[in-house]
């Protein structure tokens, strides 16, 4: 099985994203928290969307015991997830998004299931690849 490079579909032009961004109705949410957390990025930035209209897919990495949140049922690998995803939206440590994307994304690339991936970083963004 030939495993695609993910970075070779990598967007940059305004008018590229604005065009994914228009398109996207699936979002799977990887790094997302629990309600209890609602004041925090990883939480009201998916309410948001869901309230808007989009589909979101819970992909938390922490709370093992947790199966649903916002209503979704809640998946532990990208992976996993049933049907196309047209966008990842990725809430973790700039130090912590490599070894997701390498591994979930490029496994998911296989089965042509991720159109968009959204970086979602707080407070620093570091170079994703040197």
């Amino acid at each position: 099985m030939m495993v695609m490079d993910w970075r070779e579909n990598f967007i940059v032009e305004p008018q590229a994203i604005r065009e994914l961004v228009l398109q996207t109705k699936r979002i799977a949410v990887l790094g997302i928290k629990t309600e209890a957390q609602a004041d925090q990025p990883s939480v009201y930035v998916p309410t948001y969307l869901q309230k808007a209209g989009l589909e979101i897919i819970p992909v938390p990495v922490y709370y093992p015991d947790v199966t649903a949140i916002l209503g979704k049922k809640v998946y532990r690998k990208l992976a996993d997830i049933p049907e196309g995803i047209d966008m990842v939206d990725v809430f973790r440590r700039a130090p912590d998004i490599n070894s997701h994307v390498e591994v979930e994304l490029n496994r998911c690339a296989v089965a042509d299931v991720v159109r968009g991936l959204l970086l979602i970083v707080r407070f620093c963004f570091s170079p994703l690849f040197p």
